[in-house]
């Protein structure tokens, strides 16, 4: 009996939806450090593997939003930030259902346990739906529940340098 080996060709799509302040959060939580941000360029590619990137949306609570990191993502991954008038689960929540039909896979950035009732969801709709996040801010029912879980470690965040005070220039007139 003779076996071939023949290659398998994957061709599944995925969407990233970024919960950022949660994100935001647990990596302060777990640095102890304000200036610890998530690095996508380590960490997408893992998210990823051999499958192809359909969307990336980065969404945010508030009004300030970082220009750069809305240009990295448009730059490198033709993503956008959504900001959010309140918490990112719902609007989140509304983009993961309107993706439902259009992709193999919605990989959600967030340890918030408000996401399982729409994890399960997504799944009843034969989409596969993975969890990334730092595990001790990660809620088990939503680990659970989640096709896979991907843990968000130190070798995916990074620190910016401390902001230094901005100097006025002195006229020299009083």
């Amino acid at each position: 009996m003779t076996t071939t080996t023949q290659s398998i060709i994957i061709n599944q799509t995925v969407a990233i939806l970024v919960d950022g302040n949660n994100i935001e959060r647990s990596i302060h939580s777990e640095t102890n450090d304000e200036n610890a941000m998530v690095n996508f360029d380590s960490l997408i590619p893992k998210l990823i593997g051999d499958r192809s990137l359909n969307r990336l949306i980065y969404f945010r609570e508030g009004l300030k939003i970082s220009e750069k990191l809305a240009e990295r993502l448009h730059d490198n991954y033709h993503g956008s930030v959504q900001p959010c008038h309140k918490s990112a689960d719902i609007p989140l929540s509304i983009k993961a259902m309107q993706l439902a039909s259009k992709v193999d896979t919605i990989i959600i950035l967030s340890g918030d346990s408000d996401y399982v009732e729409l994890v399960r969801h997504l799944k009843s709709e034969g989409v596969r739906v993975e969890i990334a996040a730092v595990v001790k801010n990660t809620s088990a029912a939503l680990k659970e529940e989640a096709d896979y879980f991907y843990p968000i470690t130190k070798e995916n965040w990074f620190t910016l340098p401390p902001k230094r005070p901005s100097r006025r220039r002195q006229t020299g007139h009083k």
